[in-house]
């Protein structure tokens, strides 16, 4: 893609998660492409042309501002496979909740964490580019941990804590529920036999 054109959808990004961040509330549905693309001094079609949907936006927003808070910890996980370690549920559980818990500390962090649970939750048509933004790697490493539990289980298990999780983190779940039963409940419900 041509620097002009990366440098474009980059406007784009962050001139849409700004309006995001400002709008508040179901900031989703309250934040227009036609709002966008004037912000961002673009014509009207910007969106459109460089994203093909505001649905496509909002995925590439997530996917490049969220995959960072996971590169590091994932490539760490990817050599130790390598190197024959097996993990623990607890520690996939960590993997998972440790960085939302960082994402959920400032309020950039939870703007990110609705639109993303917004997407997960909503079964939201996204195309990720991303490797650890699917579920297989996720399904490799539980059956890593529980080699007993097929392909289908393992990913039911998955579907239903990462629901669990994003609920958490993005406000679904009352306020005054500790982290710590977060991750004791989704250890259990992905170590169950």
């Amino acid at each position: 893609m041509p620097s002009t054109d990366a440098t474009t959808r980059e406007r784009l990004l962050t001139v849409a998660e700004r309006l995001l961040l400002e709008s508040g509330g179901d900031a989703y549905d309250s934040v227009s492409v036609r709002a966008i693309n004037s912000a961002a001094g673009m014509n009207p079609a910007a969106v459109h042309y460089h994203f093909g949907s505001k649905d496509a936006l909002i995925a590439a927003l997530l996917e490049t501002r969220v995959a960072p808070v996971w590169r590091q910890r994932l490539d760490e996980v990817t050599e130790r496979r390598r190197d024959g370690w097996v993990p623990t549920v607890p520690e996939l559980v960590d993997l998972v909740v440790t960085p939302l818990a960082e994402l959920a500390a400032d309020p950039v962090g939870r703007l990110r964490l609705r639109l993303l649970a917004r997407f997960v939750l909503g079964r939201r048509e996204a195309v990720w580019t991303s490797r650890w933004f699917g579920l297989e790697p996720w399904i490799e490493l539980l059956r890593d941990a529980r080699p007993e539990l097929s392909q289908a289980a393992a990913a039911q298990r998955w579907l239903l804590a990462f629901g669990l999780v994003l609920q958490f983190f993005a406000g679904g779940v009352p306020g005054d529920v500790p982290a710590g039963t977060l991750r004791a409940f989704v250890t259990a419900g992905l170590a169950e036999s």
